[in-house]
């Protein structure tokens, strides 16, 4: 990437690598951890990123994401994956219908730790986990899976309705899912009364 110097790429990279991996954009915190710097330098850093288009940044939560500039380059050299994108789920499976599929989005295949497949990609409704900084109009990438762990992040069937949420199992044999955002209300059902399609594993943010 022409005009950054060696650290400036090495924060595109980080971004770029915990944005897939957590399912959600970096702290300056969690990046002054973990190149152990000031933040003030980080803001720095950030600030000459923003400025050659190469992020983009809010006064969100996690607002920091990579710009569609660094997309188009990473994507000339890096084997990526194509994943259908859908609006809604139904129950049983996810549902290649027409009616719910929206198109397919690229990914960058380097991320999923060489298993591409039973993917989908799910257009985010609503603010319910602004928290984790995913936002409306966000689409997160998720992986059809019973391997679920205490607090990852969910798509969820309830009652016909699709929901994200964080996993928690509850007493009872029940289920809580818990949003990222005090507006929200958990919900904590039995297990027959909803069905887990997939954990998130990543996240796109376009502007």
């Amino acid at each position: 990437m022409k005009g950054l110097t060696a650290r400036q790429k090495d924060f595109i990279h980080f971004i770029e690598r915990f944005s897939v991996t957590e399912g959600m954009a970096p702290t300056v915190y969690e990046i002054a951890d973990h190149f152990g710097i000031k933040t003030s330098t980080v803001f720095a850093h950030l600030k000459a990123l923003q400025k050659k288009g190469f992020i983009t940044r809010s006064s969100k939560a996690r607002s920091i994401a990579l710009s569609r500039k660094v997309a188009i380059l990473e994507r000339r050299k890096l084997p990526v994956v194509e994943i259908p994108l859908f609006k809604k789920l139904e129950a049983g499976k996810r549902s290649d219908s027409s009616q719910n599929r929206e198109g397919t989005i690229t990914f960058d295949s380097t991320f999923l730790g060489g298993d591409v497949n039973h993917l989908f990609a799910l257009r985010v409704v609503g603010d319910a986990m602004s928290g984790l900084g995913i936002f409306d109009a966000d689409v997160v990438i998720v992986r059809e899976t019973h391997s679920i762990r205490r607090g990852d992040v969910v798509v969820a069937l309830v009652g016909g309705e699709t929901l994200l949420r964080s996993y928690y199992p509850a007493k009872d044999v029940k289920l809580e899912l818990r949003p990222a955002n005090t507006e929200f209300e958990s919900l904590a059902l039995p297990i027959e009364e909803l069905e887990i399609m997939g954990k998130v594993i990543g996240l796109q943010r376009q502007y």
